[in-house]
């Protein structure tokens, strides 16, 4: 039975990306940097965790072998001598961006050549007259923020005025983002989506990639807290992907976390929602229950980015990559003979780095199952490899970009 498992671990970048620099982010390393805090004793937190990083899971597939290869060097704390079981290495990104949309798509076969569209870093970084528009359309008196911020710190500052005006607060990134975040019960979840689908229309000109409803939950900011209803309304692939080269053939793709949203509902059967990477875990070993031959599960596993590399937050990032790695025994059990199983990132969030952006980094490619022969595939021209590859596994159409590495 062949199917293709892909465990994304959202901005589990490995460092050494080339073209670096031109983000900004030239010595950017999320495993290289949390390795090093880690084995100085700076990635402890009491009741957490202590000690160097400890991924021996992955760390047996080749994860310190695709550091080597996309740093020079091997993670500090991590045995660079283990003779790896899995098949390893690590990909270069062509399409022009560090963000979400841009990773998944490219890791699907189809890199985005085109600029995304981006709002400045100043207050009021939206423009009045498209405001405007949103707040007649949607009966809003206003919004909140029109500013670059982080997603719970924004809240925090404007969570109880929001509760107090009815005002959504609106806010970007470096990504290309426009966030809205809203209390759930005070607001409206659904009125939520329902903003952010007035707000994807006023937007499409500029060519944003994505619109994000943030509801949260709590009366004051000592308890504001975000929940799992996020939803993503993104633009549509430019080309068909991996996702839709598997629906065309009669197979079924189980997105399994924010996946479905990604590609804007285009290319998936089934979207199986879930919050915290555990849940994800869980959801994702059942769904390996259902899926068939030829099937493909599609996780994104978003801790690691939203609640950790975001948020500059070491020692949470190293817990949140162990509680990964001691889980993935349970994956290998629930494999079947010709099952694929590829783990790997969309791009990097280096908890060290300043600010509180993704970074420009090349990401893991670690394969396990039994069309796997352990080894090296080295430095991977794009992301594109990791479609191509499931693609011939799986006896799909491959587009025009990547090249098979199984």
């Amino acid at each position: 039975m062949a199917r293709a498992i892909i465990l994304l671990l959202d901005s589990f970048g490995i460092g050494g990306a080339p073209d670096a620099a031109q983000y900004g982010d030239a010595g950017a390393d999320t495993l290289g940097h949390i390795a090093e805090q880690c084995a100085h004793g700076l990635g402890n937190r009491d009741g957490l965790r202590s000690g160097p990083l400890h991924l021996p899971n992955m760390t047996s597939l080749g994860l310190a072998q695709a550091a080597r290869l996309a740093t020079g060097t091997i993670p500090a704390g991590m045995d660079g001598n283990l003779e790896p079981i899995g098949l390893y290495g690590c990909a270069n990104e062509v399409s022009a961006g560090k963000d979400t949309p841009s990773g998944h798509w490219e890791i699907t076969g189809v890199p985005v050549t085109f600029e995304w569209g981006y709002f400045e870093k100043k207050q009021n970084c939206f423009p009045s007259a498209m405001l405007e528009e949103i707040f007649e359309e949607a009966d809003l008196p206003g919004s909140l923020g029109n500013c670059h911020g982080s997603g719970t710190a924004i809240i925090g500052q404007y969570g109880q005025e929001h509760i107090r005006s009815g005002r959504p607060i609106f806010y970007t990134s470096a990504d290309s983002v426009f966030q809205i975040a809203a209390h759930e019960t005070h607001f409206g979840l659904e009125r939520l989506y329902a903003l952010c689908e007035i707000v994807r229309k006023h937007i499409d000109p500029l060519n944003i990639g994505r619109v994000i409803a943030r509801p949260f939950v709590g009366e004051s900011p000592s308890d504001f807290e975000r929940t799992g209803n996020r939803r993503d309304y993104s633009v549509l692939p430019p080309a068909p992907t991996l996702l839709d080269h598997a629906c065309q053939a009669g197979r079924i793709v189980i997105a399994v976390g924010k996946i479905s949203d990604i590609f804007a509902h285009q290319g998936i059967s089934e979207m199986r929602k879930a919050n915290g990477n555990e849940a994800l875990f869980d959801t994702t070993l059942a769904a390996l229950d259902d899926a068939g031959h030829g099937d493909i599960v599609f996780t994104n596993f978003v801790d690691f980015d939203m609640l950790y590399g975001h948020r500059r937050d070491v020692a949470g990032y190293a817990a949140a990559l162990e509680a990964f790695d001691r889980r993935l025994p349970e994956i290998a059990r629930k494999l079947k003979r010709d099952d694929l199983v590829v783990i790997t990132a969309d791009h990097g969030c280096d908890p060290t780095w300043r600010g509180n952006d993704h970074t420009r980094e090349r990401v893991p490619i670690l394969c396990f199952g039994s069309p796997v022969t352990a080894g090296s595939i080295g430095v991977r021209t794009t992301f594109a490899d990791i479609g191509a590859s499931i693609a011939t596994h799986l006896d799909l159409e491959t587009g025009p970009h990547g090249r098979n590495f199984i």
